[in-house]
């Protein structure tokens, strides 16, 4: 990844207003509610090949302007809530670029296939040793 949260927090917009849940008073006084967002077109972070697999992995988290909007209202301060939206976009940023190796399929070896043989072998010499011979 050739971003830096720093960088990040250069291309990035906030939107600040008052936040529900704990807090008291405090929560009707004070606009601690963050709203973050990025603009995956506009950024120059990334390069086109980037910026295409971001749009298409983040398609869902786009507002109507096209832009990733991130919220974070879980701390009654506006700083913390500002740090944590930043955390989580870098973290989605992260995941939508993460490209996975392709699996090379592969066949088990001699020592795993007689493995797997020796304790069939075993579990079923103990299931006939459980059992009762009629025969005497």
């Amino acid at each position: 990844m050739n971003f830096s949260k720093t960088g990040l927090q250069k291309e990035t917009t906030y939107k600040a207003s008052r936040s529900g849940g704990k807090g008291g008073q405090n929560v009707n006084k004070v606009s601690s509610k963050v709203e973050l967002l990025f603009s995956v077109s506009n950024s120059a972070l990334f390069n086109e090949e980037e910026k295409q697999l971001l749009n298409h992995k983040l398609q869902s988290r786009f507002n109507k302007d096209g832009l990733v909007q991130v919220v974070c209202d879980e701390e009654r301060s506006q700083y913390l809530n500002k740090e944590k939206a930043l955390e989580r976009l870098v973290l989605l940023l992260n995941k939508a670029l993460h490209q996975p190796k392709n699996r090379k399929p592969t066949k088990p070896g001699k020592s795993a296939k007689a493995a797997r043989l020796n304790t069939k072998r075993v579990q079923g010499e103990k299931k006939e040793s459980r059992k009762k011979n009629f025969d005497e």
